[in-house]
């Protein structure tokens, strides 16, 4: 019988949910033994439900190719199979809360790629490496749905992942003022250019959602836990654009920032490279050696070039200047489906194992 932990993926046919299950092949820890997704690819093996569909550069893993395919509005049938969910399913946002509650109900640990709890006040939003301590409202989301083990853990936005870790990095300068131009992946939208052959040589100057999920889930992140409830930081102020490019991974973001206390080049660039998370520190099966790297060619970072740095669980950061209007500007890039969905999700998953919130059924 496998150590492993058994893992369940909600919405397994998806972009996401096949994302999820090649990063799961050779998992440590976890292993994929139950996939769910709509009624219409219930009862195929999972090999069938997906097709053609396939979207990852690596072939589909021969271990869940004969998964039969659950429904995942069973969900008391799928949860007596599995030790946690991740949950990419495609619903929705109410729906997504309430089926990711109804999983937790079951005393099923729920780790959810999705937006729809980001603002459940109980609901912890993570970023290893930022605030693993925000994990510590479990407890309290635990006694509001009057379960023991069960509960919601979700990671934030994927356009986020290029600036916020930066800024935390550079907290002891305290910036206050950010402007953020984000360039963002099509694989975003669970797409490839097979699927939006129109993307080829397009850019779409508008992304639903997107740049209020970017100018304020950094805030709580950075916020503290107050009264059984994650209360968001006021600052620094952020504004940002959000841009739909014809790229396939990768999202790239152009940042301008105003610091109250004024670093030199030389120290924002060793807050990047020497900053460290308990991810780092416990070694955890997913974490990137060095979480951020700084690169010092005019042209970097590419999307061609740095997207799959450290597997694509590391951010890239270049062209640090000083800027006319604000202090300094930087670019950043961040693998939009590795890190920024599946591979945060993961690396999440792997920090409440753990502190002891995912442990066997």
């Amino acid at each position: 019988m496998s150590e492993k932990l058994k893992v369940g993926i909600l919405g397994a046919t998806g972009m996401v949910g096949q994302r999820f299950i090649a990063l799961l092949e050779h998992h440590p820890w976890f292993e994929v033994v139950t996939v769910a997704a709509s009624p219409r690819s219930a009862g195929k093996t999972y090999a069938e439900a997906v097709g053609d569909r396939w979207k990852m550069d690596t072939p589909m893993p021969e271990a869940v190719k004969d998964l039969i395919v659950y429904n995942v509005n069973e969900v008391e049938q799928v949860a007596s199979t599995v030790d946690f969910v991740f949950s990419a399913v495609d619903m929705t946002k109410d729906e997504i809360k309430a089926i990711e509650e109804a999983y937790a109900k079951t005393e099923t640990p729920v780790v959810s790629n999705n937006s729809a709890h980001r603002w459940t006040p109980d609901v912890p939003m993570v970023v290893p490496e930022i605030n693993p301590e925000h994990m510590q409202v479990i407890d309290f989301q635990r006694k509001r749905l009057g379960i023991a083990r069960g509960f919601v853990a979700v990671k934030p936005n994927c356009s986020i992942q290029s600036y916020a870790p930066v800024l935390t990095a550079w907290k002891a300068f305290e910036p206050y003022e950010v402007v953020a131009t984000t360039y963002q992946a099509i694989s975003g939208a669970g797409k490839t250019f097979r699927d939006w052959p129109e993307m080829m040589g397009n850019i779409i100057p508008y992304i639903g959602g997107e740049e209020e999920k970017s100018e304020k889930e950094p805030l709580r992140i950075w916020g503290e836990i107050r009264d059984g409830v994650i209360v968001p930081a006021e600052s620094p102020v952020i504004t940002c654009q959000c841009i739909r490019v014809p790229v396939l991974n990768g999202h790239t973001a152009a940042v301008f920032v105003k610091f109250k206390k004024k670093p030199t080049k030389e120290q924002l660039i060793d807050k990047l490279v020497t900053f460290r998370g308990i991810p780092q520190e416990l070694n955890l099966p997913s974490a990137p050696k060095q979480f951020i790297q700084y690169l010092e060619e005019e042209n970097r970072p590419q999307v061609s070039l740095d997207v799959d740095y450290e597997n694509g669980m590391g951010i890239s950061v270049g062209r640090i200047r000083e800027d006319s209007v604000y202090d300094w500007k930087f670019i950043g890039l961040s693998h939009n489906t590795v890190r920024g969905a599946a591979g945060g999700a993961i690396l999440c998953a792997e920090l409440l194992k753990a502190q002891g919130y995912i442990e066997k059924k």
